[in-house]
């Protein structure tokens, strides 16, 4: 329910939203662009984009680590140039005119892309006064389980570097754990015993975090794509024994990937790098996993989350969004996943930086392996300029 404040100001933007359906409205056509850029670790920085409307409405977006934060920031200016002028309702239309720029262009391109569309459906959520939920279809997970991803904030990369961190997950509530402890190996190591030295450590990497966190809580593994087909079955075999959660890319290979699956008996996992419905559609119909994982601030945004989310149902498989993200792109992950019948569980960055929750306003929530979805306007957050500031990229 809405609290009396929240109530207020929605029925104090009944009138605007009224007024943007009548033809020739402006006040909700796209203006201007700030972009906020925010150090956290040697594992890559957080942008966060937000738009403003003609009205003076804002809109928050992540724009987090597409791999080139030079040419993310590029495609943001020439995507909100497009988008200015233009209604904050052309969400579809503006998919169309970014998908073949993401398609030549990848990653930093689908990450600017994704972040704007969020931010139109954050101001959409306070023109009407309604959180973001309520536009893909009303929320009907009242938890969102979210897992502690530790592999960003682990410097020491070895078993007892993991299990330290994991232990710190467990106390901050998360009753889900999940490392990337090949990461170390190099891609496309032909060398057989290098190969089995690397598969030996990671494998007594999670052995140490299965035995921090217990055998009630849950253990996820990202191999980061490192192994071929023969070694990455011979791979799913020996974790047989850790009763993984799930096992998450473990071959580059598409081709690969259905193999992978059929012979794992833990469930699998991935998606994280694709762009859209077309890129997931053919994933999805392989077979390659047993769970998607679009990643908001990749796939195109919100509502390609939900349509992603519609062909996993439709497969009969699982969503767990990825998403190594700032606070802006959890809770935006947040709100479309709330509302879909086929969710898993959700990424968490854990540990990257101390300050984490503060980046938001109200500040960002975790309670009982649990990430609180705020029932205010749109994404229900303001960006913390202070916070926002005092960690800027120099």
């Amino acid at each position: 329910m809405l609290n009396r404040r929240d109530a207020l100001k929605a029925f104090s933007l009944a009138p605007l939203a009224f007024s943007v359906a009548q033809k020739g409205s402006t006040s909700l056509t796209v203006d201007s662009l700030e972009v906020f850029r925010i150090k956290v670790n040697h594992r890559g920085n957080w942008t966060i984009a937000r738009l403003k409307t003609a009205g003076g409405l804002t809109g928050l977006g992540d724009a987090s680590q597409g791999s080139k934060d030079d040419q993310t920031l590029t495609y943001l200016k020439q995507f909100s140039d497009l988008l200015r002028g233009r209604s904050l309702f052309d969400i579809e239309w503006f998919r169309k005119v970014t998908d073949p720029v993401v398609a030549q262009h990848g990653a930093p391109a689908a990450v600017a892309a994704s972040a704007l569309e969020q931010a139109l459906w954050d101001i959409r959520g306070k023109v009407f006064g309604v959180p973001a939920y309520e536009f893909f279809g009303g929320r009907i997970q009242e938890r969102i389980r979210i897992y502690a991803n530790i592999n960003r904030s682990t410097t020491d990369r070895t078993p007892e570097g993991f299990a330290r961190m994991a232990e710190q997950a467990v106390a901050a509530s998360f009753d889900a754990v999940k490392l990337a402890p090949f990461d170390e190996m190099p891609r496309g190591l032909t060398d057989q015993a290098k190969i089995d030295e690397s598969s030996h450590f990671g494998i007594a990497c999670a052995q140490a975090v299965r035995q921090a966190i217990g055998a009630q809580r849950d253990l996820l593994i990202d191999v980061h794509s490192r192994f071929d087909l023969p070694n990455g079955v011979e791979l799913v075999h020996r974790f047989e024994p850790l009763e993984l959660f799930w096992l998450e890319e473990v071959t580059q290979s598409d081709a690969d990937l259905p193999a992978i699956n059929k012979a794992a008996k833990m469930p699998t996992a991935g998606g994280e790098s694709y762009h859209g419905v077309a890129g997931f559609y053919p994933y999805i119909k392989a077979e390659s996993v047993d769970i998607v994982m679009p990643d908001v601030k990749v796939c195109g945004g919100m509502l390609e989350v939900k349509k992603i989310a519609a062909i996993a149902e439709g497969a009969g498989i699982l969503t767990s969004p990825h998403g190594p993200a700032s606070p802006v792109g959890n809770v935006s992950a947040a709100h479309v996943i709330a509302t879909v019948p086929n969710f898993n569980i959700l990424e968490f960055s854990y540990g990257e930086v101390p300050w984490r929750a503060e980046l938001i306003s109200p500040a960002e929530e975790v309670s009982h392996g649990s990430l609180v979805l705020s029932n205010r306007p749109g994404l229900g957050i303001t960006l913390n300029e202070k916070t926002a500031a005092r960690y800027a990229v120099s």
